[in-house]
């Protein structure tokens, strides 16, 4: 493992256990130069995932686009990152279970729309406005309706 600090491949595993997630492995190591400590996570990684999306491409499944797609409409609201890495991981493990070798993307959205409704509304309806693609406010005003009843 390269030490993110100064890349030094020397790096001792200080302690090991399994993630609040209980997917993972949380691992905290220690850079033999620098002397600096960090975590690793190990993941179980299955069968690779396509997935479908509006245009009819296909690309990998990347929990890392959710993350980052939520955490957009996450901005300046009292919402944490774990909350975040929760969301992409029960999402990630939905689509896994599948055991599917596609998934269309407009799956992925609503799974993600349903989880954040829950969390977040104000983070649901930004989301949901970019992944609806609202155009004028009378869309706008519906989806607000929608989420206050």
């Amino acid at each position: 493992m390269k030490c993110p600090f100064c890349a030094n491949q020397d790096t001792s595993v200080l302690e090991s256990r399994v993630a609040e997630d209980g997917q993972s492995l949380r691992r905290r190591r220690e850079c033999a130069k620098c002397q600096k400590r960090f975590t690793t996570f190990e993941r179980i990684e299955g069968p690779t995932v396509f997935v479908v999306k509006r245009d009819g491409s296909r690309q990998p499944f990347d929990r890392e686009k959710i993350v980052r797609g939520v955490i957009k409409s996450f901005d300046k609201r009292p919402v944490s990152i774990d909350q975040v890495t929760q969301l992409a991981d029960e999402v990630e493990r939905e689509v896994r279970r599948k055991e599917v070798s596609e998934v269309a993307s407009k799956v992925i959205g609503k799974m993600v729309l349903k989880k954040l409704r829950n969390i977040d509304k104000v983070a649901w309806l930004r989301f949901a406005s970019v992944y609806l693609e609202l155009s004028d406010v009378a869309e706008f005003e519906k989806l607000i309706e929608k989420v206050t009843n």
